[in-house]
């Protein structure tokens, strides 16, 4: 006769919750997309409500910011009127250190004007590059990854078949499948995908959680899933049917045109996610919230979840709930707001640390800076890193830049210190610029003029950053 007998096991289970996935768009992006996206979300959640801004009558010089940002910390709770008034406390949901940095710089002359603001936008064919750039490749690699990105659509697909490229490029297969599963790493997750199925697969990977099951799904039920057989597929996994419907809302979620979202739109008119000043010797970093509802919970409906009376007890059970649903989405959304801000700010605040001589000097003294110097300063994943830079824009005293413009691949100098690329460029422009119009210099010229600055680069590097920068060649600039 079988026995009966009940066992524990722990597993480890994947979950992408809608709350999730909203945190992680919301860091993804841009500073006006933010904006929209908030008051979107007031306008379907009644239990948000936007909080009136306080005006001060007489802005404070830079000299005194540090303090007022020291005595605001110290006195808010004491002389916050609305906690006074029994209002919902979401302020506490915050971290008080944080919090003391983001009050906003009001001195005058520090103040951008619509003539600082910048149109730009990237496409997925300039993204992949600049992780290129970051990537650290040898240069055999690197030239392989660039003919790579060349065949990669605009939806993110590899458009030919790697033997056609290889019989193409005169390159041997293996060498491009080694590279492409690098390329496959990249953001945007799915990228290099030369199926469906393979885009889908990369992001599953990119989740970075226990994908096993998800896997299986995609891998094996791709056209069950399609129509919605969620019982065929449950008898087949051996799963319930519920676990098959979680599976399927976050591979719904998955993008099967990963490169769709940096195709070209109208102009984007964009402005600071983030200020750097300097006060003194030191120089001060401070969010942008100007413009940026800052969010309370209603009290009205603190009133109504109080008030048992009014209704019979089944309308009241369901009007309960339904404030609830929403007082967890608001507070989600206020917190997803303080974390995406939080990790703006950290990973700025690494980048300005390592690039103190571009905020005293300019563009001319950028450092060699990758992504994982930031990833390893600030405890975030590349990916996140690569992520919070994307769309991103600092205001400093060199003018208003995205945080991408802040990495640079190192240079070799002769004096063992690394150059970054960037500043290499402008040293080629500025020999161009000074050259003898009718002897102008060759890519070789150039390269014997850096090698006596110290800066150790093959021709075909110049002749590359010579065309990024839109400089004709020798013989086309010469003029008689």
């Amino acid at each position: 006769m079988a026995k009966l007998n009940m066992s524990m096991k722990q597993m480890q289970t994947l979950r992408m919750t809608p709350q999730l996935q909203q945190a992680i768009r919301m860091l993804q992006m841009s500073r006006l997309e933010l904006e929209g996206a908030i008051r979107e979300e007031i306008e379907q959640n009644p239990l948000l409500e936007e909080a009136p801004e306080q005006i001060e009558a007489d802005p404070n010089s830079k000299a005194n910011l540090l303090e007022k940002r020291e005595s605001e910390s110290k006195t808010s709770q004491d002389a916050d009127p609305d906690k006074q008034q029994g209002e919902f406390d979401w302020d506490s949901y915050f971290d008080k250190d944080f919090r003391r940095n983001l009050q906003n710089f009001s001195g005058n002359d520090e103040l951008m004007n619509y003539e600082n603001v910048i149109s730009t936008q990237q496409n997925l064919h300039d993204h992949l590059r600049w992780q290129i750039q970051m990537a650290g490749l040898p240069d055999e690699n690197h030239a392989l990854a660039e003919v790579i990105i060349d065949y990669i659509n605009d939806d993110g697909y590899l458009s030919v078949s790697l033997e056609e490229i290889a019989e193409s490029e005169q390159v041997l297969v293996a060498d491009l499948v080694a590279v492409l599963k690098l390329i496959q790493e990249f953001d945007p997750p799915g990228v290099g995908a030369r199926t469906l199925k393979e885009c889908l697969l990369l992001q599953a990977k990119a989740i970075e959680e226990d994908t096993l099951d998800l896997n299986l799904m995609i891998e094996n039920h791709l056209k069950d899933l399609e129509k919605k057989h969620y019982d065929v597929i449950a008898k087949a996994m051996g799963k319930e049917v519920v676990e098959v419907k979680e599976l399927a809302e976050i591979i719904s979620s998955m993008d099967p045109k990963p490169g769709r979202s940096y195709a070209p739109q109208d102009t984007q008119y964009v402005l600071p996610d983030v200020y750097v000043y300097k006060v003194g010797d030191e120089y001060v970093i401070s969010l942008n919230e100007d413009g940026l509802p800052k969010l309370k919970v209603s009290q009205f409906y603190k009133s109504v979840m109080q008030n048992q009376n009014t209704e019979s007890s089944s309308d009241q059970k369901q009007t309960h709930s339904y404030i609830q649903e929403k007082l967890k989405a608001a507070v989600w959304l206020i917190k997803s707001m303080q974390q995406r801000q939080k990790t703006i700010y950290r990973v700025t605040e690494a980048i300005m640390k390592h690039q103190k001589d571009f905020l005293d000097h300019g563009p001319s003294q950028l450092k060699p800076l990758i992504l994982k110097n930031i990833a390893a300063d600030t405890g975030l994943h590349e990916s996140t890193v690569s992520r919070v830079t994307s769309n991103k824009y600092v205001h400093t005293p060199q003018g208003i830049f995205e945080l991408k413009y802040f990495f640079n691949a190192g240079i070799s100098t002769s004096d063992g210190d690394g150059m970054a690329s960037e500043s290499v460029k402008l040293r080629i422009k500025a020999l161009v610029e000074a050259e003898n119009p009718k002897r102008p210099l060759s890519d070789q010229d150039l390269v014997d003029k850096l090698k006596v600055e110290g800066i150790q680069m093959a021709r075909r590097t110049v002749a590359k950053y010579r065309e990024m920068l839109r400089i004709l060649p020798s013989s086309r600039r010469k003029q008689t």
